[in-house]
């Protein structure tokens, strides 16, 4: 008798378990059906682990191939050289290959609380990656850049722009760290 209820409570665990497991795992790849090139458009290196691990960690365990676009080295301290290196070695802890992480280093993008970067310059470069590597998916800050950063605003700005313009590839969906569940 003590038997059959041992397992009957170790049945019971291991359907919760199993059900809560799918349910935290499952629930960002099932919310982004179809994406097959998703593109985490970032500010500065630390913006992914900061920001974006859970998304990066749920994108990579659905096996989608995501590439980071940084852009910025993150110099505002002068550690811009060793915050690059910071940027793949974490995009790699988290499952990013090297040779998907790109980083901008561009004298009109400075790393700065207080600039707001040209949204021109970036919407250009954004579309040239996007374009490149056949993005189908942008995630990146929401309008108020999650920490009012400037230079996080100017990517939502960038990418509202492209989108609003029509410029970006037909299909291209656009996330924002607020509002994962619906188009910014």
């Amino acid at each position: 008798m003590l038997a059959v209820a041992l397992v009957a409570v170790i049945t019971v665990l291991w359907w919760v378990c199993s059900s809560w497991r799918e349910a935290v795992c499952g629930r960002g790849a099932a919310l982004l059906p179809g994406v097959r090139a998703p593109l985490l458009l970032i500010a500065h290196p630390d913006d992914e682990c900061m920001f974006f691990a859970p998304t990066i960690l749920t994108l990579v365990q659905g096996q989608r191939p995501l590439s980071v676009l940084c852009c910025s080295t993150g110099n505002y301290y002068n550690q811009g050289e060793m915050r690059k290196r910071e940027l793949v070695q974490s995009c790699a802890a988290l499952g990013i290959a090297p040779s998907d992480v790109t980083l901008i280093d561009h004298s009109d993008l400075p790393d700065s609380p207080t600039v707001k970067w040209d949204e021109r310059l970036l919407s250009s470069l954004i579309l040239h990656h996007i374009k490149e590597k056949n993005v189908d998916l942008v995630i990146t800050f929401d309008e108020s850049g999650v920490s009012g950063h400037s230079n996080h605003i100017s990517l939502y700005r960038a990418i509202r722009s492209l989108h609003s313009s029509g410029q970006l590839p037909e299909g291209a969906v656009i996330r924002c760290k607020k509002c994962y569940t619906e188009p910014c």
